[in-house]
């Protein structure tokens, strides 16, 4: 009799849910054993998705007798279980870079998440951002440069990736899907994110769902 995982993982949508990207990122980089659970996307969940709708608690974490649903605490609850996986940076300084950069990234960017959601299996050879956008694409670009020129690269916060690099994981695959030019040193961190084995692993998922989400074009 095979083993069932101690842990499970309540994600949605592999295409269109970055939120969902994240979470699973955080418990892949910390080593956890997790089965992956799959929100069903009837009508009723749709609406809900479409509507940002709080009860739709995705990604979803339950391990053991522990539930945790919010992204950057579902990243605390592995950090103190896993504190080896390193998650955070060891030194105080950059961690609390760290975890400024993806608080940030947690509640900020709501311009640039209704122009350009998250869908990995579309392509824009050229693609008009409106202007309300465009700020928060800027932001995001210093982010990044400040964080790879601080660190040495070639992830946000050194040598290995971080809370931070899962956080913006899905920024990488909006630059990608819509076109949006960055700097050689910019294009070469998305492009190493975006072929990151975990990153590689989650877009063959994305690509194999069923074309049958046409509205769903929004963040979740």
């Amino acid at each position: 009799m095979t083993k069932m995982a101690q842990a499970t993982l309540t994600i949605s949508s592999k295409n269109y849910s970055s939120w969902s990207l994240r979470g699973w990122l955080l418990c892949r980089m910390a080593g956890l054993d997790f089965e992956e659970v799959f929100v069903e996307l009837n009508d009723e969940a749709r609406q809900e998705l479409l509507l940002l709708s709080p009860s739709m608690l995705v990604p979803r974490l339950t391990h053991g007798d522990v539930t945790v649903w919010d992204t950057l605490a579902i990243a605390e609850y592995l950090q103190e279980t896993f504190p080896s996986a390193g998650l955070w940076p060891a030194d105080k300084v950059a961690r609390a870079l760290c975890r400024s950069v993806s608080g940030e990234m947690h509640s900020g960017f709501h311009n640039l998440r209704s122009a350009l959601p998250m869908n990995l299996k579309a392509r824009h050879a050229k693609f008009k951002i409106f202007s309300g956008a465009r700020p928060d694409v800027e932001r995001v670009k210093a982010i990044w440069n400040e964080c790879l020129v601080t660190s040495g690269g070639p992830w946000l916060f050194g040598s290995a990736p971080t809370v931070a690099d899962a956080m913006y994981a899905p920024i990488c695959t909006r630059f990608r899907t819509y076109a949006v030019e960055l700097e050689p040193r910019l294009a070469a961190y998305a492009e190493m994110v975006l072929a990151w084995p975990l990153m590689l692993e989650w877009t063959e998922g994305a690509i194999a769902e069923p074309d049958e989400i046409i509205e769903l074009e929004v963040e979740f």
